[in-house]
Parts: structure tokens; sequence; C-alpha cells
């Protein structure tokens, strides 16, 4: 038998890292769901990902390259990175916290950001002039029947203030996680600085703000032991320790590989609701859930190849765009 030295080494443990990952990423939904049964939920979101974003400061400022890193950050590379916060945390976080709360169930909030592939795709096209396959297109229709399915009947969807208030911000958070994706995956791929120091910053900036505006415009409560216990589980392993684990696999893995296990949050953080949140979809909803799964997947594995060097044809790290049609799904930090 291999000891555990050798075993953490090979590419079956990487899997299975991976895959734990995306479990502890599926958990927060409905941890986040019954922390706002108390939690108001811009504050909710700027507590996690501070606390979180505090441990990752912790780790880079230990580390001598990271330290060194961060003094070579230019200013307009300072600019990037805020933005970069402020859509990825500040809006999308954000907004996922709010459609949580207002919406009926969470497996309405990960369906509709599932479509963060395809609203990608269709940036894409603007922005980096890259023109969608015909099995691209495919699947993104495919996706859409998936999406109808899930939500027939259409008189059952929820019209009320409340409801169309989750929906408006499930659809903002949709946006800002396409929009966070594309000037992420571009920030990443030049390889300046590594991705501990971009999520530390970023996230930091981001999480800042949500706090800031939590609270001008929510009524802070006194938290009890079991919100406190959310708040922290959520920020030290679903984002803290998560997020490590998953640097690690993602230097590991193929990015098909990292697509496939991705894309099997969408099922489990259905599985999940029903276990701890009691909802109960119907068949047609759990069929309209696995197309749109599957065909998320395939719209990322399907998509053309293309020359990196048309893509960023500049010399120096500044003249990069912050575009890019590479991304990932859900929340990962």
């Amino acid at each position: 038998m291999k000891p555990f030295s050798e075993i953490v080494k090979t590419r079956p443990f990487s899997i299975f890292q991976a895959f734990f990952v995306t479990i502890l990423w599926s958990s927060s939904w409905p941890i986040m769901k019954l922390g706002l049964q108390e939690i108001p939920p811009i504050f909710f979101a700027g507590l996690r990902y501070f606390i979180a974003s505090l441990i990752l400061v912790i780790i880079v400022l230990v580390t001598p390259k990271n330290r060194t890193a961060i003094k070579t950050i230019s200013r307009r590379w300072w600019i990037r990175l805020i933005i970069y916060g402020l859509i990825f945390y500040s809006f999308t976080q954000g907004a996922q916290f709010v459609a949580i709360l207002y919406l009926e169930d969470t497996i309405t909030v990960s369906l509709l950001l599932s479509f963060t592939p395809i609203l990608v795709l269709i940036l894409a096209i603007f922005l980096i002039k890259e023109k969608p396959n015909l099995a691209q297109i495919l699947f993104v229709l495919t996706a859409l029947a998936g999406a109808l399915m899930y939500f027939y009947p259409f008189a059952e969807i929820d019209t009320s203030i409340w409801g169309l208030i989750g929906l408006i911000a499930a659809i903002v958070g949709v946006v800002a996680n396409a929009l966070s994706a594309i000037m992420g995956r571009a920030i990443n791929k030049v390889q300046e600085f590594s991705p501990v120091v971009v999520t530390t910053i970023s996230m930091l900036i981001g999480s800042v703000v949500l706090l800031v505006t939590a609270l001008i415009v929510e009524d802070i409560p006194v938290l009890s032991l079991t919100s406190i216990g959310y708040i922290l589980w959520l920020s030290f392993v679903n984002t803290a320790f998560a997020f490590t684990l998953w640097n690690n696999v993602m230097q590991k893995l193929q990015a098909v590989e990292i697509s496939i296990i991705n894309n099997t949050m969408l099922v489990q953080i259905a599985i999940l609701a029903v276990i701890f949140l009691g909802e109960r979809p119907s068949v047609l909803e759990w069929v309209g859930v696995a197309i749109v799964a599957v065909s998320a997947l395939l719209l990322q594995i399907f998509k053309p190849k293309r020359d990196e060097s048309q893509l960023l044809p500049f010399k120096k790290p500044e003249e990069i765009p912050l575009v890019d049609s590479e991304f990932q799904s859900y929340d990962k930090k």
C-alpha cells in the first residue's frame, strides 16, 4: 500500500479533492438559506468574505513571494483589482444572498446562476469577437429548454413584490458573475500575480464595500451563536480553506476535468436543498435541472479552439484587456 505522502500526489486524489471542494461550496447554499432567517443578506455576504479575506491576508503576508508581489502592483493593476472585487464580490455575491433570501427555493437561484456560461458566450461575441459554433448554439437552446421545463407551469412563479425582488437580484447576480468571470480569467491568464494575491485583494475590497453598504441600508441584529457559527464556517471552511484546496487542484487537473466536476454543483445543491431545506422539486423540475447542468458543461467543453496569441497580442501586462471567454460558473471563493 502506498504511503499517504505518495497518494496525495496522484490524479485520483486530486479528483477527490476537487469533488470535496464542490461539496463544500454546494453546502454553502442551505447554510446561507438558514442563516438568512436572522442575518441581513448584504451584511451576511460582507461578513463572510471579509473574515475569509483576512485569513487570506495572513497567508499572503507570511509568504515572502506574495509580499513582494504586492509591492510591485502598479496603479493600473490596482484599479483592475478594485473593479474586479466590486463586480465579483460586491455585486455578484451581494445579489446572490439577496436572491436566496427572497426567492422561495435555493434551487431556482442555483439554476439561474448556471446560465453564466451562456451569458459569457454572448458577451464574448461583442467583447472579443468570438463567434459560437453550432454545437454551442445547440447547447444554449437545450439549456433554455431545461429552464422552461423547470419553471413550468409559469403560473406558479412567485410574482409578489418580494419574489420579483429576488428574481431581479438573481439576474443581477448572473450578469455580474459573467462579467467577473471574463475579467477574472483575463487577469489570472497573465500570471503576473498568483491567484492567492488576486483573490485576497479583490475579496477584501469587495467585502469592505458590502459591509459599508450593509451598515447604511440594513438593520444589523444581535447575532445568535448559531448565526455566528454559520458565518465562521462559511468564512474559514467553505471559503478560505476550500479556495486553498481548489487552487492546488487547478494546478494538477485539466480544464475539462475541472469543468465536469464543477458542473456537478447544480445537482448537488438541489439534493442538499431537498435534504436540509425540505424543498421538493417535481420530476419535471429534476429533468430541467439535469438538462441545464449537462448543457452548461457541454457548452464549455465544445468551445472553439482559438489562437491565444491573437486574443492576447500584447507584450506588457498593463496592455492586456479585461476580457476572456473562459470561466467557471459558480462562486469558488
